[in-house]
């Protein structure tokens, strides 16, 4: 807890202590950040900042009311150059001596301090690299998953049409696989030849002579 300054007596009223524990944050070539601490138990509706080149060419005087703020970005601030700041704190009846002289120096063009604006976005830009890769990962496997699923689909078509041309040879007529019948009636004209050719010899020879014997068939 920070010790409470000596309060400030104006015209009767109390005037709200200096601030303490001045800071300057967030370094850059054309800004920087200050700021500060308020002791506990005093009325403050705002604050107002010194800032001046220790070279003196530039002096400015920043002044805000109506606000619960504990710090404040300085802009347009030379490259590589030297700073004074002081901070003072605005009550109800009135301003609070200065705060104790605080120093600083910017950046060059060429020298950059991250800030933690810039380790967010360095967060942001990781996180959008890694959701990036998941939904690649994403549609690889669904992709795969696709190529099984019509695989599967075309292996049970085939399947489907085999056991379809199956079915259809089993139900062919049963004369379809019959043997054909061979022409009859060819053994009986053998047997009438036979008979005939016997015959025309038997009255060749005359009606004494008697038949050949044939072989019976």
């Amino acid at each position: 807890m920070l010790e409470r300054p000596p309060m400030v007596v104006c015209r009767g009223e109390y005037r709200p202590p200096s601030p303490v524990n001045v800071t300057v944050t967030q370094l850059k070539a054309n800004s920087a950040t200050v700021s500060w601490d308020v002791p506990e138990g005093d009325v403050v509706i705002g604050y107002a900042i010194l800032q001046q080149r220790q070279d003196g060419q530039m002096q400015r005087f920043i002044r805000e009311v109506n606000t619960t703020n504990r710090a404040c970005v300085l802009w347009d601030l030379a490259e590589d150059a030297d700073y004074i700041i002081q901070v003072q704190s605005i009550g109800l009846y009135g301003e609070s001596q200065a705060s104790k002289r605080v120093h600083f120096r910017t950046l060059k063009e060429t020298d950059r301090l991250p800030s933690n604006s810039d380790i967010t976005m360095e967060g942001l830009d990781k996180d959008r690299q890694l959701q990036t890769g998941e939904i690649i990962i994403i549609v690889a496997v669904l992709l795969m998953w696709a190529a099984v699923i019509a695989l599967f689909c075309r292996q049970y078509d085939i399947i489907k049409d085999n056991d379809s041309n199956n079915n259809k040879e089993k139900t062919k007529p049963s004369s379809e696989h019959s043997t054909p019948e061979r022409p009859s009636g060819g053994l009986l004209r053998s047997k009438v030849m036979d008979v005939g050719s016997r015959n025309f010899l038997f009255g060749l020879q005359g009606p004494s002579s008697h038949p050949p014997d044939f072989p019976a068939s």
